[in-house]
């Protein structure tokens, strides 16, 4: 059992900012940006490559929602990275299939695609992450 598993099993809190019967999202501790959300498929799939046409529909066809949510929870939000890392030579370090959503604000110091490596944890406290989530959950 992976982290994400536990966390959908609700073994490990989270800052969950949306959750049906096929994905959940939360706040990534790292916070790259403030917003950044995991989106994970709650059926364990490893990667991308284990998809199947099924997955893709019900965890793919989310991401749009959620981005607008994110945007619209904050008006700084001036765009917005999407990523998965698919493999360990990719990057993955929880393999379990995840998507990260990065809120890219003006000025904000980060260039184009990265790898969300960056860890803000430091600035953010359980208050703040929990103001961050609630804010975008109110926009479902």
């Amino acid at each position: 059992m992976d982290i994400f598993d536990k966390i959908i099993a609700g073994e490990i809190p989270s800052y969950k900012i949306y959750e049906d019967d096929d994905v959940i999202a939360f706040l990534d501790i790292s916070q790259v940006t403030p917003g950044h959300t995991l989106v994970v498929p709650k059926q364990n799939v490893d990667d991308i490559f284990g998809y199947t046409d099924d997955i893709a529909t019900k965890v793919l066809l989310k991401l749009p929602k959620i981005a607008k949510a994110i945007k619209n929870s904050d008006s700084r939000i001036t765009g917005l990275n999407i990523q998965s890392n698919n493999g360990v030579s990719a990057g993955q370090t929880v393999i379990h299939s995840h998507w990260h959503l990065i809120p890219r604000y003006d000025g904000d110091n980060l260039s184009g695609i990265l790898a969300p490596t960056i860890d803000n944890s430091a600035d953010f406290s359980p208050e703040r992450y929990q103001a961050i989530a609630d804010h975008i959950s109110a926009q479902f």
